[in-house]
């Protein structure tokens, strides 16, 4: 990417600044070197922000529903024609390999689809059961909730803002973003392509600055907010939402689990952890991080694991050469490392990994399996957020169970083996979303399907219907029957009128027992 195309995009931040912003410096998670400089802003320049998105949401909501998805279906067809050009910035901020940006750009690809194909149909007026039918009809409309807080984070930048911003302005909503520093380019991008498919620029404000005063201001300044992050920060936002009684939806940590059943094949279920665990280099929030094995399958399967984890390679290229990239950022690597380097100083075995590659680059750790982590770990029930899986053995299905459930929080988790047991397995773990055969992939994929956590993982849902709606409020329309049968019968307004109309409501309740 270009300098002229960085500080074309970094201009629209600057754009809805007053003037007088302070900069950081965005680093290269592979080289360690300086991309550019990213304009922070303060909290009055975003309350200014926002006050802008409200005037132009007004004439927004107006539009008609088709029309806005027609724009979102625009906005697919650009992000396909660009897709390498997207992937190319997601590696240059997030240090992914060429496989992972590719999948997390296709979830974003997805989203503009869904809602651009759904949307309209889903905002539709319902028609509901009258209370008094034939005296009066009712029905439901879907009315958008204003500007729309959006605080996404440096992981799964594209994918988490197609999301959330997507179906945000289907609902006929302005968005006001806050940007991870990292990874500010990825969702400039993507808004740029929004831009030229023909959304209005000025419907989606992009912020960037203090995660702290930013953030804040954001939910200051918003009719609901979705956060995407930490649970000690979203548990903040969401009581600061509270606070400004507004609405939120929150994804946050995970200790996700695997449970591998007798009956599975070690070499398959090996694939399957590799591929739950790695993704990302495992800074991906529904990513496997404990996988409970039967004891019959232990030692087999963990010889599979160490062996296959030790043949992944790690690096950095613009083609699909490498497993796994780099770490994010110098801070990732050390909370990766001292996590690992604190449960093998309290007696964990490494299997395979448990240390920096800093050949591929300087922030890059090797893909790591650990057997006998201790509960005083930090990492036990801590989660890791990088690409280290921690094994155990259990001796009965009861006994997984209780251990996958045995977590404060509940966001992902995995179930391999005989498809039949898997399925009434996966039906027991409290978890937002469980995955039969597969790491997190066959549900986080399913745009069709809500994803989001229980317990400390979270509140509300994202894609599907409920990652639209959640961003609109209902409206009941009660009409009461006109012309000559309004005039000849109504609703009884005195006690006259409801002593001769009680029987008959009492008949009427009769009748719609039956229905």
């Amino acid at each position: 990417m270009t300098d002229t195309s960085i500080s074309t995009l970094v201009g629209h931040i600057e754009a809805s600044a007053i003037g007088g912003s302070s900069s950081v410096a965005v680093l290269n998670p592979f080289s360690g070197k300086r991309i550019y400089d990213l304009p922070q802003l303060n909290a009055a320049q975003v309350e200014a922000a926002s006050e802008r998105l409200r005037d132009a949401q007004v004439e927004w909501a107006a539009t008609p529903a088709v029309r806005r998805a027609a724009i979102l279906t625009a906005v697919f067809d650009l992000l396909l024609e660009n897709q390498d050009k997207l992937i190319d910035v997601l590696q240059l901020e997030t240090g992914k390999s060429r496989a992972h940006a590719f999948e997390e750009v296709s979830g974003a690809i997805q989203s503009a689809l869904y809602y651009g194909k759904r949307s309209a149909k889903l905002l539709q007026r319902e028609k509901t059961r009258a209370g008094v039918p034939v005296l009066t009809r009712t029905w439901v409309e879907r009315i958008p909730l204003g500007v729309i807080g959006i605080i996404t984070p440096w992981n799964y930048p594209m994918a988490l803002t197609a999301l959330d911003v997507f179906p945000a302005l289907a609902a006929g909503n302005a968005v006001l973003q806050k940007a991870d520093n990292q990874t500010a380019l990825s969702v400039l991008i993507l808004r740029q392509y929004a831009i030229a498919a023909g959304l209005p620029a000025e419907l989606w404000t992009v912020v960037t600055g203090d995660g702290v005063e930013v953030g804040n201001a954001v939910t200051d300044n918003c009719d609901y907010v979705a956060f995407t992050g930490s649970t000690a920060t979203g548990r903040k936002v969401y009581e600061r939402a509270a606070s400004n009684f507004i609405g939120a939806s929150l994804e946050l940590g995970g200790k996700n689990p695997m449970i591998v059943l007798p009956g599975a094949k070690p070499a398959k279920a090996a694939d399957l952890a590799i591929g739950g665990a790695f993704g990302s280099a495992g800074q991906l929030c529904v990513s496997i991080e404990r996988v409970y094995v039967h004891e019959s399958l232990y030692e087999a399967f963990v010889d599979e694991l160490g062996r296959r984890t030790t043949e992944l390679s790690v690096g950095r290229s613009g083609d699909f050469d490498f497993d796994l990239g780099s770490l994010t950022s110098a801070a990732q690597l050390a909370r990766v490392s001292g996590l690992v380097d604190d449960a093998v100083a309290k007696g964990a075995n490494v299997v395979a990994g448990g240390k920096p590659l800093p050949a591929a680059g300087p922030n890059c750790y090797s893909p790591t399996v650990l057997t006998d982590v201790p509960e005083d770990a930090r990492m036990f029930r801590g989660e890791v957020f990088g690409p280290v899986l921690a094994v155990s053995s259990y001796s009965d299905v009861e006994e997984a169970i209780d251990l996958a459930n045995d977590s404060e929080y509940g966001l992902n988790a995995s179930v391999v083996g005989p498809q039949a047991e898997a399925i009434r397995v996966a039906s027991r773990i409290n978890a937002g979303s469980v995955n039969v055969n597969e790491g997190y992939r066959a549900s986080f994929a399913s745009m069709e399907s809500p994803m989001g956590g229980v317990k400390l993982s979270g509140l509300g849902r994202r894609n599907g219907p409920a990652g639209l709606l959640k961003y609109t409020q209902t409206k009941t329309i009660g009409v009461a029957s006109g012309g000559l049968l309004g005039s000849l019968i109504h609703l009884p307004n005195r006690a006259r009128e409801w002593k001769t109309m009680a029987p008959l409501f009492r008949v009427l309740l009769k009748v719609l027992r039956r229905f």
